[in-house]
């Protein structure tokens, strides 16, 4: 790296830490669960990954694995329309769509590449997507990299305001294709989409719904099956993305779904599925299981759920408890310190109901402050979406 380049980045990396969003790697030895083993700091209990359902460490999803990594190999050294595509990828697309109530599916590396594969590829410079503000950084980019490709037109609407969506709609009356994207539910705010309002805008205004349902596949409705099937509109909507990476087995990898037609389009001219090998055979074995075990265990051990997750004295070692996501928290794992004694010391910002401190000689980071959540959770509009 060219010297004024490396010092450049030097110079942000400690910036990065002053501003206290630099992110340190905390590495686990174990696999994930509600208990991991994390280096430097022992035994935790982890309450911040998407493994929602624990289906990653299910005997029978890591089985599936080791058997497809026996039956297929290491890798498919391919992309999928050359020699790339394996039977184990028909059986997970077919029982995908099953799940989410489509005609068909089409697997891709990760849901931000299917994403980014299909506003691209089914928008021209005729065509406009419509997004919701506070839209996943996955939408937004596969928008703007639509806009740069296919010359597509955008628009944004306010967050989760029909009235504003309808205005846009209105607006792009003239536009051979209304695509309205949205998530199922969003990520940092928590809430739902408005899907059957915006299903009933989209036939008013002949448009179609694209919802990425990453955060709702597996967890949200009676069965598990996402937000369609949590309003009951399963089968009507549009097209679904989502991902392989949360509740489904908290494997990589995510996917498409849709009309047997806008998957066979996208297998033709998507780009991120042409031009990137297919998904490896194992990752897509285990999270077929993982979905299979979904459908026949759709209340996932109801039991389970009624443990306590924090231990007694009598029920193993001591747990700490891993920090909150408020990475400018002293001594969360987003600085650049483990937590030192000083940092356990620190007050938090904000309303507070209750704190937690760590015992002076323990290793690792104190949690950060419990915050109040009585009043009405609002939402709050970030930065990006409005700069589609």
């Amino acid at each position: 790296m060219r010297g004024s380049v490396q010092t450049r980045l030097e110079a942000e990396l400690a910036q990065f830490r002053k501003d206290g969003v630099y992110k340190r790697l905390n590495y686990l030895d174990s696999p994930q669960a509600p208990r991991v083993t994390m280096e430097g700091r022992g035994e935790i209990i982890i309450l911040s990954s998407n493994n929602y359902l624990g289906l990653s460490n299910v005997p029978e999803v890591v089985a599936a694995g080791k058997d497809g990594l026996d039956r297929f190999g290491a890798g498919t050294a391919s992309v999928r329309f050359i020699c790339g595509t394996f039977t184990v990828h028909r059986e997970l697309e077919d029982t995908l769509a099953r799940l989410v109530g489509t005609e068909s599916s089409l697997t891709y590396v990760s849901c931000w590449n299917a994403n980014e594969g299909l506003c691209a590829t089914l928008l021209g410079p005729d065509d406009i997507v419509i997004s919701d503000e506070l839209n996943h950084a996955s939408i937004i980019d596969a928008i703007r990299l639509a806009k740069a490709i296919s010359k597509c037109q955008s628009a944004v609407y306010r967050h989760s305001d029909l009235n504003d969506l309808e205005e846009k709609l209105k607006a792009a009356k003239d536009a051979r294709t209304r695509l309205i994207f949205t998530d199922g539910i969003f990520s940092m705010e928590g809430d739902i989409a408005r899907l059957p309002d915006i299903l009933d805008l989209a036939e008013r205004h002949d448009a179609i719904v694209a919802m990425d349902d990453s955060h709702a596949s597996g967890v949200l409705g009676k069965t598990g099956r996402g937000t369609a099937e949590h309003y009951g509109v399963l089968g009507k909507v549009d097209i679904i993305t989502s991902t392989l990476g949360k509740a489904l087995g908290g494997a990589a990898g995510g996917f498409t779904a849709s009309s047997a037609a806008f998957t066979d389009y996208l297998t033709q001219r998507s780009r991120p599925q042409l031009f990137s090998n297919a998904l490896p055979c194992t990752v897509a074995a285990s999270a077929l299981a993982a979905v299979r075990h979904l459908e026949r265990h759709p209340a996932l051990d109801p039991a389970a759920r009624q443990r306590p997750l924090f231990p007694g004295a009598a029920d193993g070692p001591r747990v700490q408890a891993a920090s909150g996501r408020n990475a400018h928290h002293p001594g969360h794992p987003g600085r650049d310190s483990q937590g030192d004694a000083d940092e356990r010391d620190a007050a938090g910002g904000g309303r507070v109901r209750d704190r937690v401190r760590l015992p002076r000689g323990a290793t690792g980071t104190r949690p950060g402050a419990v915050p109040d959540f009585r009043g009405a959770h609002q939402g709050r509009p970030r930065p990006g979406a409005p700069g589609i």
